[in-house]
């Protein structure tokens, strides 16, 4: 069976990447859901719209895959299983240490757009930066080095391409476009159905991406930092600090009452893992994207021992096209960037944790749907219960239910004004996936989980006994 735009959207499976939008000159709205997250809507659509809408749609089986879309840009160029096409594979950062601590990796993703940008290659890029409002973070188009510098950093949270990519087309200019590896394969498959849009996009940048995010995630880390959802007027997401592994930064928030930034580990926060899941869309159970594939060139974190340590942090980046090759190389040869070569399997490794909810979480989880009679899309993993042993099963579908869990609570913690209606249930979650996790690894894991387990349960009994009680006279 054939899985449709129509499936996507009544299964809600849809990112809300906006592609549809465009196709159909907005007789498909694309708005913010009530879990924080774009959604198509395809009520009183007409059904030739809906048939156009569902040749751009990245989780629509009536889309060429990623493996199509290899073929047609990058054909001839040596292929990995998990990366994709590549013409070479580098980890790198910025040279000068106050670029690279703006930064929320190496730097060097905002410095490849600088540089299309400053050369002339590009005459703008559209990108998701700051914005005003309930959402915080929209879709932009930058025109200048400055106004592209001003949005740097890793922005975690729900967007839509719709209203600017459909607001540039005609308008004689060229642009490269960063994106989600989904965004980004949306946006090939709008260059493919409408040729006059494909001439004006030059340059695709793609983002490795565990998964997104609902706007939720935002309101989540700052209401931990005592600032409710209503009142938060802005968040970093990534503030590095000396001396700390790259990975262990902290986040900052900022209050719309007193304008002052409330600055917070960000491991300190309890949902925050990426394995959890917490405010992840349904989408993201079904994408076998990691290293944006179609993607001119992709970015990512370089989460490997050699770079861990590094406060300042380090990319991986994959190259498909000749022209950021070059920009990379002449960088490099004027100092302005670090670089050395990286092999397939350390850049796959840097991602070990997506691939494994991306290929084999994904294999798992179509199964059961399948089992249970549901639409799902054509990937390129095979359904299959089999791959892993049952605890491991067990804990990809409580990854799931978390998922699920943490929009359904947070959105009714947020209706009541009470952050404990989203806290209390995703705690008992998580310590539930933690103990199913550690049963997978083998005993010796389950064993040292216990013991922490016990130890803390020890120490909370002990300060609930040393609480004084109040006395009457």
């Amino acid at each position: 069976m054939t899985h449709r735009i129509e499936d996507v959207v009544a299964r809600g499976m849809c990112v809300g990447c906006g592609a549809c939008a465009v196709r159909t000159a907005g007789a498909i709205p694309v708005t913010i859901g009530r879990y924080g997250v774009f959604q198509a809507r395809l009520e009183g659509v007409d059904a030739e719209a809906i048939r156009d809408a569902s040749r751009v749609c990245p989780f629509s089986d009536e889309s060429v895959n990623e493996d199509a879309l290899t073929q047609e840009r990058f054909a001839g160029m040596p292929t990995d299983d998990k990366l994709g096409a590549h013409l070479e594979i580098l980890a790198g950062r910025r040279t000068s240490e106050d670029e690279v601590v703006l930064s929320s990796s190496g730097g060097l993703t905002s410095f490849v757009l600088a540089e299309l940008l400053s050369s002339g290659t590009v005459d703008a890029v559209i990108h998701v930066g700051r914005a005003t409002g309930e959402q915080h973070f929209d879709y932009a188009i930058s025109t200048t080095v400055d106004e592209l510098e001003s949005s740097r950093k890793s922005m975690y949270t729900a967007t839509t391409f719709a209203e600017v990519v459909t607001a540039i087309r005609g308008d004689g200019l060229s642009y490269a476009v960063v994106g989600l590896p989904c965004f980004i394969t949306a946006l090939r498959h709008l260059a493919r159905e409408m040729p006059e849009l494909g001439t004006q996009i030059a340059v695709y940048v793609g983002l490795v991406c565990g998964h997104l995010k609902s706007t939720f995630f935002a309101e989540s880390l700052a209401w931990q930092g005592g600032i409710a959802p209503a009142d938060l007027e802005s968040i970093d997401f990534r503030v590095k600090q000396p001396g700390r592994p790259a990975s262990d930064y902290d986040y900052a928030a900022v209050s719309r009452r007193d304008h002052a930034s409330r600055v917070r580990r960000t491991r300190d926060a309890f949902d925050t893992p990426w394995g959890y899941g917490a405010f992840q869309p349904e989408a993201c159970n079904f994408c076998d994207d990691v290293f944006a594939e179609s993607a001119d060139v992709a970015f990512a974190d370089a989460w490997l021992p050699q770079y861990q340590d590094d406060w300042r942090g380090t990319n991986v980046v994959v190259v498909r096209d000749e022209r950021v090759q070059a920009l990379l190389r002449a960088a490099a040869e004027r100092g302005e960037i670090e670089l050395a070569p990286l092999s397939a399997e350390d850049a796959a490794r840097s991602q070990a944790g997506n691939f494994r909810h991306r290929r084999t979480g994904l294999a798992v989880r179509l199964a059961d749907d399948l089992k249970r009679g549901l639409s799902v899309p054509l990937k390129r993993v095979d359904p299959d219960r089999t791959l892993v042993t049952r605890r491991r099963a067990a804990v990809i579908r409580q990854r799931r239910r978390m998922s699920r869990l943490s929009l359904e609570r947070f959105a009714r913690a947020r209706a009541a004004d009470d952050f404990e209606v989203y806290a209390a249930p995703m705690r008992r979650a998580i310590g539930r996936y933690d103990l199913l996790d550690a049963a997978a690894r083998g005993p010796k894991p389950l064993l040292r989980f216990l013991k922490r387990r016990v130890s803390a349960l020890l120490t909370r009994t002990r300060r609930q006994r040393r609480k004084p009680t109040a006395t009457g006279g």
